[in-house]
């Protein structure tokens, strides 16, 4: 094999391993992913903060965990960054749970440039369809350490099964 072929078949074997780790990254964040939109002021000029966060990433990925129990669901979503006051949550047609929110820059530091910006800066929604109804007349909502936590009681069945016992006659 020459040296071009054996160049060429490396490289070859590198994009293949890339695309494949690529493609299982993508499956496995699929849902996570979510995007950022910059707020936008018409007419005002923008202050270096949004100016900074325009520039900033327009994807994040915002991982979540969903677990459930006998009585309940619980969804565990990673948003740093945030304040607890912050987010809009809400379960639509008991079966998603939907969490709004905008994520704002803060800088203690006025002096200096930044060099990169890997961050994800704005109003967000992310959508966790949930494994069954719930009655979101009872959830609790708590945010610790970058992580919210939405717990949700699940629906008690009007019709719970019933064991029915035969008997002789």
């Amino acid at each position: 094999m020459s040296t071009l072929e054996q160049i060429r078949h490396g490289f070859s074997r590198t994009w293949d391993s890339l695309n494949e780790g690529w493609q299982a990254l993508r499956r496995h964040a699929a849902q996570a992913l979510t995007r950022f939109t910059p707020p936008r002021r018409s007419g005002a000029l923008e202050t270096a903060e949004e100016q900074l966060m325009a520039r900033g990433a327009r994807w994040g990925v915002l991982p979540a965990e969903v677990q459930e129990s006998d009585e309940a669901v619980v969804v565990c979503i990673e948003i740093p960054g945030m304040e607890k006051e912050s987010f809009d949550i809400a379960v639509a047609e008991g079966r998603y749970l939907t969490v709004r929110g905008e994520k704002r820059l803060q800088r203690e530091e006025r002096r200096g440039r930044y060099h990169v910006m890997e961050c994800a800066y704005g109003g967000f929604e992310r959508a966790v369809a949930l494994p069954a109804e719930v009655d979101d007349g009872g959830a609790r909502a708590s945010y610790r350490r970058g992580v919210l936590q939405v717990v949700l009681p699940k629906v008690r069945s009007a019709k719970a099964a019933r064991r029915i016992e035969v008997t002789t006659h």
